[in-house]
């Protein structure tokens, strides 16, 4: 049977680390401090934000939460992170997305000002990740290469199939495990709709990062023995259950896992590992203050 990826494991090792981190920081007289801004009633959105908070008063960083209505212009927005910018005492802005329809989303991601993008998806942040440079990497693709590393799986020279290409997980994780670089220098692979085949590309990948966003899209048969799989997706099928639902990833986990040597687990995998990824970056921001 697979070895399991556990998520929630090595994102409560990486707690304990920032616990450290940010005491280390406050003897300095520095408070790492994360703001975050939701714009309108999205219950998985608010849910999202609740955690975020929680996990910063947890390490012991400060977190600054602003809610404000469905009707708040992009103006009013573009306001309060320009305030955010200029603010000392604040090392990382995060806007929880998706924002309202008549808010542009890039016009907002564009206004935060790169040194406190700890979500990573700053244009420049984004160059510099693909240039190998220092840069804030997003938290998903950071969470999935901290658990390749602490699970010591060696990446060098090892073909990596990456399914999906967005902006928030596809392209950066490529770009991230591609580097000539400890725990990376991978042969990548992105796998994306235009394949007349994904299975071609499945079946010679030593890695597969499933983040497409279709439920179990990988079978079995998709697979070769001894694959490493990183299962990204976070997919509602209907159930037979109280809730009438359940949570399955981008792979049929009980085909793969008998072929896999390793694999995360949906929930409990990848998921956790984000949000400790957004933490590891404030505080990596409020260490650049010193300088």
């Amino acid at each position: 049977m697979a070895l399991i990826i556990d998520g929630k494991k090595i994102a409560a090792e990486i707690k304990n680390e920032l616990i450290s981190d940010v005491q280390k920081l406050k003897v300095k007289n520095i408070t790492p401090k994360l703001a975050l801004l939701i714009v309108g009633d999205d219950p998985a959105s608010h849910i999202y934000v609740r955690n975020k908070e929680k996990l910063c008063n947890e390490i012991g960083a400060a977190s600054l939460v602003l809610k404000k209505e469905e009707t708040t212009t992009e103006n009013e927005v573009l306001e309060i992170i320009k305030e955010w910018n200029n603010a000392p005492d604040i090392h990382g802005i995060l806007v929880q997305l998706p924002l309202p329809k008549h808010i542009n989303e890039s016009k907002i991601l564009l206004s935060i000002n790169p040194s406190k993008d700890v979500d990573g998806f700053h244009p420049e942040n984004v160059g510099r990740l693909v240039a190998g440079l220092p840069t804030f990497v997003p938290c998903t693709p950071l969470g999935i290469y901290e658990l390749l590393k602490r699970y010591e799986i060696d990446l060098k020279g090892k073909h990596c199939v990456v399914v999906g290409r967005s902006n928030i997980v596809g392209k950066p994780v490529a770009n991230l495990l591609v580097q000539k670089a400890p725990n990376a220098n991978a042969i990548v692979t992105v796998c994306h709709t235009a394949a007349p085949s994904m299975s071609y590309y499945t079946k010679q990948a030593d890695i597969i990062i499933a983040a497409v966003g279709v439920p179990e899209i990988i079978k079995g048969d998709d697979v070769k023995e001894g694959v490493v799989v990183i299962d990204v997706g976070i997919n509602r099928i209907s159930a037979d259950n109280e809730k009438g639902y359940k949570i399955v990833g981008d792979v049929a986990y009980d085909e793969v896992a008998k072929k896999a040597f390793a694999i995360t687990p949906v929930p409990g995998g990848v998921g956790p590992m984000t949000i400790a990824m957004l933490l590891t970056n404030t505080v990596l921001s409020a260490n650049r203050q010193i300088g």
